[in-house]
């Protein structure tokens, strides 16, 4: 984040950058996932061509870490500004109306859409937990309920990542400050 000075509340920077700083030690230990899945993949192809031995696990092991890995990052992603946005008209716009196009944006589709989301993900998980359901994918047939988790608490990041975002909408609003400009980023 950008050093503010000014008319700044201090109490609205610092929830600011307990949130962000959370977010980034979170998206920095998810990253570290691409290291088992690398692995994974890496063996898998090593004993499917080399030996001619392909493993029951691997495809398994493999989408689960993948999905672990892009679900639990995308509040990352958030922070970062990585999600697509049409820059075409968007960088054409005022700081103000920026402001106010997140800020309803959020209110209207972001934080309503990803409570629904996390209800129905956490009944799902829930519902796959008490039956200690597996998957029909491989014969390995792992448990899915870690895996079905991964979804409502990806929903519960974005949502503490999302009242940043929010609180910095409303700012760009009202004041037609930045409080933290986004880079084209991709990750």
């Amino acid at each position: 984040m950008a050093e503010i000075t000014g008319r700044q509340p201090p109490a609205l920077l610092a929830i600011i950058r307990m949130i962000d700083g959370f977010t980034d030690r979170t998206g920095t230990i998810i990253s570290w996932l691409s290291v088992p899945l690398v692995l994974a993949v890496a063996y898998e192809v090593g004993a499917r061509y080399l030996f001619n031995a392909p493993t029951i696990w691997a495809y398994d092991a493999t989408y689960m870490l993948y999905g672990t890995l892009f679900m639990l990052g995308a509040a990352y992603a958030l922070h970062k500004g990585a999600h697509i946005r049409t820059d075409f008209f968007w960088e054409k716009f005022s700081i103000r109306r920026k402001g106010w196009i997140d800020t309803i944006s959020y209110v209207v589709f972001f934080f309503p859409s990803l409570i629904m989301l996390f209800l129905i993900s956490w009944n799902e998980f829930y519902y796959a937990w008490l039956i200690n359901e597996t998957s029909d994918q491989t014969p390995w047939r792992p448990v899915l309920w870690p895996f079905k988790f991964v979804v409502p608490l990806a929903c519960l990041l974005l949502l503490v990542q999302g009242v940043s975002e929010l609180i910095k909408s409303i700012y760009m609003a009202r004041t037609g400050v930045e409080l933290e400009h986004k880079e084209k980023v991709e990750i």
